[in-house]
């Protein structure tokens, strides 16, 4: 099996055990990626989501999928480009990193993630890229769960630049990785 690949699709229609949802700090449901989960998971993941109280930024917590075919939904608040100068890299790192040991300690397999903080919050996507990637494979490496990690694309120029960000920087040892 491949353990990571990148995709275009819609996340809520996943069927890997936990999807990310890339959300703010309140996990109220917003915009984009947030939106699109909270409306298809139905109202009973806005009432789980009330009850953690929120999330600081660069960390993660888990609800159940609810509606969603996912059983579960990793929330992270990714942190607002602020011109890179805020540690937005390593809070971004930190995202993914949270997202896929949490997923770990609770024995989920296969995890679908969007790219984190792309949207509303302004990060550029190239740069996101490659944070993304490399913490998301320095993961893999070092840990046996999650068994598939998949980078969910909403669009296919959103996966281009995910591909050519893969292919720049794990080409020579990607086949070892996977």
């Amino acid at each position: 099996m491949t353990r990571f690949q990148i995709l275009v699709g819609d996340i809520t229609q996943s069927d890997a055990e936990a999807i990310v949802n890339a959300a703010d700090t309140a996990l109220l449901g917003g915009g984009g990626v947030d939106g699109a989960i909270h409306r298809a998971a139905g109202p009973e993941l806005l009432a789980a989501c009330r009850e953690l109280h929120g999330c600081e930024t660069g960390q993660a917590k888990l609800t159940a999928g609810y509606r969603l075919k996912a059983r579960y939904v990793i929330h992270t608040a990714g942190p607002v480009w602020q011109g890179g100068g805020h540690g937005e890299a390593a809070l971004l790192a930190s995202c993914y990193r949270t997202c896929l040991a949490l997923a770990r300690a609770h024995g989920i397999r296969t995890v679908d993630v969007p790219s984190i903080s792309t949207g509303t919050f302004g990060y550029p996507l190239a740069q996101a890229a490659t944070v993304a990637l490399r913490a998301i494979m320095e993961y893999l490496a070092e840990n046996d769960l999650p068994e598939r990690v998949r980078m969910i694309c909403h669009t296919e120029a959103a996966a281009a630049v995910y591909r050519q960000t893969f292919n720049l920087w794990f080409a020579e040892d990607k086949q070892s990785r996977m």
